[in-house]
């Protein structure tokens, strides 16, 4: 048992507001300089919807991610001399207009506008040609238009919807959609590092982060399309990759990252897992409907002592896996299985997991007529956005995992409302709570921790010890220098 340290996260999406304060929180800090315009480290995208960059989740396109050959892993790219031969030229690579193409404005020509009838405007100029330039495309662009058909009828998920599901979904008495934030997802077998001729993505020891060494890095952007969630972007001003790197030295510092601090919704949470680093090829290699069970079987259980002996054997703090045993992340993955990966088909076992929004049924349209009189917990058969559509997204198609989380999330509101509204019967309660498998205390740790959650409880930070690991690792280069074993580099087929 090779136990490792993951910081993980998780997203609650049924408090998302769509309100796009972590972007900014982030753009602030950290994607400030030139280069960085079109880097959005962190997006809130509006689902249905095509996603940022435009269509990233279509690996038919970009090749991003894993895929099994036979009994081996490799990377959907392709092999390192396939890599090389395509570094002049990378059909794989999203363009600017994928992104957006950055612009300003004449902001002179509000000031210097000489008096007349009309309101001056400012004139958008491109921020890589100094041009004037007509906007048609953003960061957020289909924010406004999700659910549409100008949107959302391109969403790569809506292919697994039948002809009748993509109509209800798209009529306009239906529109229905729901946010998605979105940040790099530290994975345990992150397609980045692999894809990477030159060695400059790596996984820090101590907690699993990602980063881009900006010393190693040729600017080959091989990474850019290795990572089916296209969250390496490429800086045109210095030449080099750049990626979210989950405010490491606030977490160095027990603070949260800054997205998660200013989430106006508390719909963040951080917290440590402890995995098998072992295991890690056989988990990624399982058939896509058992991909979301395998990835739970990975994390092991913090009270396990034979867990605890393991962790401190390969030099993992007390405090480590202390803090492991408060985790929110663990509790909502492991625990109460409510929290599911970001397409798990791509074989990355991302660290980053979702609580899927419920979007109950609230009305119905029969012959024009907008009808509100159905039950307040409708039926997860009538949910306005399809389970099918929902497992796209969070199971690698497999539906029964979601409609195993909506259940819990129906009886905890069941369950609420007959606690502070009384218009449930008792047996309705019992009911829906035997459905879902979980009791009543369950159901109020649930509640707690999503509703009523302090900042120490939402963001359990643990010291990560970076004298230790800048020690060890001067240790390591002395070895490599003179000529011992020097760095472990990963393997081509996984960590």
């Amino acid at each position: 048992m090779n136990v490792r340290c993951q910081v993980s996260m998780v997203f609650h999406l049924d408090k998302c507001i769509g309100c796009h304060t972590c972007s900014l929180a982030c753009k602030n800090l950290w994607t400030g300089r030139p280069g960085t315009e079109y880097m959005w480290w962190n997006n809130v995208e509006t689902k249905p919807g095509t996603g940022y960059p435009t269509l990233y989740e279509d690996q038919e396109q970009y090749s991003g991610g894993w895929t099994v050959d036979g009994d081996r892993l490799k990377l959907r790219l392709g092999t390192r001399p396939r890599e090389l031969f395509t570094l002049a030229f990378n059909p794989r690579l999203p363009s600017l207009d994928d992104y957006y193409e950055p612009w300003t404005y004449k902001y002179d020509d509000l000031i210097d506008a000489p008096p007349g009838d009309d309101q001056p405007v400012a004139v958008p100029i491109s921020l890589v040609t100094r041009e004037e330039m007509e906007i048609s495309t953003g960061p957020n662009w289909d924010d406004d238009l999700g659910g549409s058909s100008i949107y959302a009828a391109n969403d790569p998920n809506l292919q697994h919807l039948t002809e009748e599901e993509r109509q209800r979904l798209l009529e306009t008495e239906r529109l229905v959609f729901f946010y998605l934030p979105r940040i790099c997802n530290h994975c345990v077998n992150p397609s980045c590092v692999a894809a990477c001729p030159a060695g400059a993505i790596y996984k820090r020891g101590e907690d699993g982060i990602v980063l881009v060494s900006q010393e190693k890095c040729m600017g080959w952007r091989m990474c850019v399309s290795g990572c089916p969630y296209k969250k390496v972007y490429f800086n045109w001003a210095t030449g080099k990759s750049e990626k979210c790197i989950l405010c490491y030295p606030r977490l160095e510092t027990q603070q949260a990252p800054a997205c998660m601090h200013s989430c106006v919704g508390r719909i963040r949470y951080l917290g440590v897992l402890l995995y098998d680093a072992d295991r890690i090829e056989e988990v990624a290699k399982r058939p896509d409907a058992e991909l979301v069970e395998a990835q739970r079987s990975l994390i092991l259980d913090p009270f396990d002592p034979a867990v605890q002996r393991a962790a401190e054997a390969n030099g993992l703090d007390a405090k480590v896996i202390e803090a492991a045993q408060r985790s929110p992340v663990y509790r909502y993955v492991k625990v109460w299985r409510l929290a599911l990966p970001l397409h798990p088909e791509f074989r990355t076992l991302p660290s980053l997991f979702y609580v899927p929004p419920l979007l109950p049924v609230t009305g119905t349209v029969d012959d024009g007529v907008y009808d509100t009189s159905a039950d307040l917990f409708s039926s997860l058969e009538h949910a306005r956005l399809p389970i099918r559509y929902m497992a796209s997204l969070f199971t690698a198609g497999d539906e029964q995992e979601v409609v195993g989380v909506y259940r819990k999330m129906l009886a905890l509101r069941i369950f609420k409302r007959a606690q502070t509204v009384g218009d449930i019967a008792e047996v309705d309660v019992l009911k829906a709570m035997a459905e879902a498998g979980t009791t009543a205390e369950e159901l109020e740790a649930i509640y707690h921790l999503t509703s009523l959650a302090d900042f120490d409880q939402r963001f359990v930070i643990p010291p990560f010890a970076r004298e230790a690991a800048i020690e060890l690792l001067e240790v390591t280069q002395a070895q490599q220098e003179g000529g011992g074993m020097g760095f472990l580099r990963a393997p081509r087929r996984g960590l």
